[in-house]
């Protein structure tokens, strides 16, 4: 949970639920509770009313390493900021993930309508669990300040049920191979478009070519799908880096 994020397409990230189950082998999330020494093998769903204190009498903020958890006492969180930010629901966790229960889903929802002032981007690898919910009766609002996106790294294969109806959006982070057709038609359905390179220092981390990104921009632009290039990208990308907002671009009405 951070006022200021080192993530450059928000202004802000709030963890309600942190953990994961997909086990990707590139995860920074899961490589940070990591170094915070979360190394519990545990899978199974934790909730938190409160925060832990460790045997030092610091903040133990992964008690339960990268099982799920659902930290009940972060809800009110977003009331509590009166200045407008952009955040991140769950930059920490895939707040969509088969493993969190519907009930988890229900509550954040709530704290983000608690609070108005703020526009929330939500992102996961699961995008059908959207659609499942939706239809389930879990109200997922079809408005201007939230926006469902759907991850995809070149690898990871694309639901055909991914959220390209509700104001949503693609981060190719990171991109690991050069994007097929089918991938190239995916992205330029939704209404923004970030892509980004893998960091840290991993065997065998991928470096993306530019060809690859110039594919993916040329694609976004035949549609007018606004690109957000992440740092990570600049000086792959030289004089044709940029980062465009959806809510700044002409194509905003998508």
């Amino acid at each position: 949970m951070a006022d200021k994020t080192k993530i450059d397409w928000c202004d802000a990230s709030w963890n309600p639920v942190t953990g994961c189950l997909h086990g990707c082998e590139y995860c920074y999330a899961r490589r940070m509770v990591n170094r915070f020494g979360g190394l519990t093998p545990d899978e199974n769903p934790h909730i938190l009313n409160r925060m832990c204190i460790d045997a030092m009498g610091k903040k133990d903020i992964y008690p339960f390493g990268f099982a799920p958890t659902f930290h009940r006492y972060r809800l009110d969180w977003p009331a509590k900021l009166q200045r407008p930010r952009t955040i991140f629901v769950c930059s920490m966790a895939d707040l969509f993930g088969e493993w969190v229960p519907d009930e988890w889903i229900r509550e954040v929802v709530r704290a983000c309508e608690a609070a108005p002032q703020h526009r929330y981007l939500f992102l996961t690898k699961n995008p059908g669990r959207i659609w499942h919910l939706i239809n389930k009766g879990i109200w997922l609002p079809n408005t201007i300040d939230w926006r469902f996106g759907y991850s995809i790294d070149g690898k990871w294969r694309i639901s055909s049920e991914s959220p390209v109806g509700i104001r949503s959006f693609c981060s190719v982070e990171p991109l690991l191979q050069k994007p097929d057709p089918e991938m190239l038609n995916r992205i330029a359905m939704t209404a923004w478009c970030i892509i980004g390179a893998e960091t840290g220092n991993r065997k065998g981390k991928v470096i993306p070519e530019k060809d690859w990104i110039d594919m993916i921009v040329s694609r976004c632009r035949e549609v007018e799908t606004p690109v957000f290039m992440k740092e990570s990208l600049r000086e792959i990308m030289g004089d044709d880096f940029v980062q465009e907002f959806p809510w700044e671009a002409d194509s905003y009405g998508k």
